[in-house]
C-alpha cells in the first residue's frame, strides 16, 4: 500500500485537523481502466489473496461498465473495452472448488458469477482463439498462469501492444522450493510493466511475521512432515486440509518456519545417480530407490538427512511421507530429463514401485505415461 505521511501537504492538511504525525496509507485503490497494454503480475505465496484481488477487479468492472459514453472513450482502444473482463483457468485446475458454480471466480473467501466470460484452457494456443473469439473484452485475468507454457508471454506481450489489451496475472512465482516457479513464471516476470506483491501471515501457530513462502507439507498420524525438494513440482489441489499421506497440504511461511529438507541431497546424490543412469549405468539410482523403498535407514537420503538436521526432528519427518522413491524417479524424469520412459517403466517394474502414484502424478506435470500398456516381471 501507498504511504503518505512524508508528503508535506498530507502532514499539513491533517496537522491542521488535530492529528499527530502519522504514517497514513492508501487502503486498497479501485482498479483503473483507463491504462492501456498494462501486464500485471499478482504475485504472493498461496492464501495471500491473489484471485480475490481478481474478484475485485471483476466488482470494479461490473460499477465502471454502468458508466457514461465520456467514460468508455477512456477504456477502449478499437474494439476492446478493458471495463470488459474475462477470467480463464487452467484445466490442470478442475479438483478446486468443486462445491461452486460452473461459471464461478472462486476463491477462499467466496465467488463471483462470470456467466459466458469464464473458460478453461490447456494452453497459449488455446488462450490465442479465445482471445478472437471475444474481441471486445478488454482485460484478461489467466489465473495461476505459471500452469501454461511459456509461449503464453509472448502471446500476451504481442496482444496488449497491438490490441491495448491489459492482462493480469495472479500467479505463484516461486514454488513451495523457493524456487522461480517455473519458465513461463520467469518470462512473465520478464514481459511484466506491473508488478502487485502479496503477503500473508506465517500461519505456524507461534509466528505473526510477513511470509512471502509457499510451504508444502504432509500430515501423518497428526504430524507435520515437510515436502522433500524433490517432492514433485505439480500435485494439483491444496485448498483443503488433508490427512491422506498421498496429498499434500499447503499454507504460508516466514523464512524461520519454511523447513525444506534433501536440496543438498538432490544436487549431491539423487541428480548425479540420474546422470549415470543417461549415461547407462543406472545400478547406483536402482539401489538407491530399492533402499528408500525397503529400507530406507540404509539409504544415502537417510544418512544425509539425519546427519545434517538431528537437531530439529521436524526435518526428519518428511522421511515418514510414502512414495519417497517414486517422487525421486518423477523429479528425474519430468523435470531434470535424465532418466528415460523405458527407464521408468523398467524401474518401477522392477522395484514395484507405485503404479498409480506415478501415473498421476506425471500426468498432473504433463509428462503422462501409461504403465498399463507395459506387462509386469513375472
Amino acid at each position: 500500500m501507498k504511504e503518505l505521511y512524508s508528503d508535506p501537504a498530507t502532514e499539513i492538511f491533517l496537522k491542521s485537523l488535530g492529528f499527530p504525525k502519522v504514517q497514513v496509507h492508501h487502503s486498497l485503490d479501485h482498479f483503473d481502466f483507463s491504462k492501456e497494454g498494462r501486464r500485471i503480475l499478482v504475485i504472493g505465496p498461496m492464501g495471500s489473496g491473489k484471485t480475490e484481488y481478481s474478484a475485485r477487479v471483476w466488482r470494479d468492472s461490473r460499477i465502471a461498465l454502468k458508466k457514461s459514453d465520456i467514460v468508455k472513450q477512456k477504456t477502449k482502444t478499437g474494439e476492446a473495452d478493458r471495463r470488459e473482463v474475462f477470467f480463464v483457468r487452467s484445466m490442470l485446475d478442475t479438483r478446486r472448488f468443486q462445491d461452486y458454480p460452473e461459471d464461478a471466480l472462486a476463491y477462499r473467501g467466496g465467488y463471483e458469477r462470470c456467466g459466458s466470460r469464464i473458460a478453461r484452457i490447456n494452453d497459449s494456443f488455446q488462450l490465442e482463439e479465445l482471445l478472437e473469439e471475444n474481441p471486445t473484452v478488454g482485460t484478461w485475468i489467466i489465473d495461476e498462469a505459471s500452469f501454461y507454457d511459456e509461449r503464453l508471454a509472448y502471446v500476451i506481450k504481442n496482444a496488449s501492444g497491438k490490441d491495448g489489451l491489459v492482462f493480469i496475472f495472479p500467479s505463484l512465482v516461486l514454488n513451495f522450493r523457493r524456487d522461480i516457479f517455473n519458465p513461463t513464471a520467469r518470462f512473465l516476470l520478464e514481459q511484466a510493466t506491473d508488478v502487485f506483491p502479496l503477503t500473508a501471515y506465517c500461519e505456524h501457530e507461534d509466528c505473526i511475521v510477513d511470509s512471502f513462502y509457499t510451504y508444502r507439507y504432509y500430515n501423518i498420524g497428526g504430524q507435520e512432515c515437510p515436502a522433500l525438494y524433490f517432492d514433485p513440482l505439480i500435485i494439483i489441489g491444496g485448498d483443503d486440509k488433508t490427512d491422506d499421506p498421498l496429498q499434500p497440504n499447503y499454507c504460508t511461511r516466514c523464512d524461520d518456519h519454511h523447513y525444506l529438507s534433501g536440496k543438498e541431497y538432490t544436487f549431491l546424490y539423487l541428480k548425479p545417480m540420474g546422470e549415470c543412469a543417461a549415461a547407462g549405468d543406472h545400478q547406483s539410482l536402482a539401489q538407491e530407490l530399492w533402499h528408500i523403498k525397503n529400507d530406507i535407514e540404509g539409504s544415502l537420503l537417510y544418512r544425509h538427512i539425519s546427519t545434517k538436521y538431528r537437531e530439529n526432528p521436524v526435518y526428519l519427518n518428511s522421511l515418514k511421507v510414502p512414495c519417497i522413491a517414486e517422487k525421486a524417479l518423477i523429479y528425474l524424469f519430468a523435470e531434470q530429463n535424465l532418466v528415460s520412459e523405458q527407464l521408468v517403466v523398467q524401474l518401477t517394474n522392477s522395484l514395484h514401485l507405485d503404479r498409480k502414484y506415478i501415473m498421476s502424478t506425471l500426468e498432473d506435470n504433463r509428462r503422462g505415461i501409461n504403465l498399463d500398456q507395459y506387462e509386469l516381471p513375472l
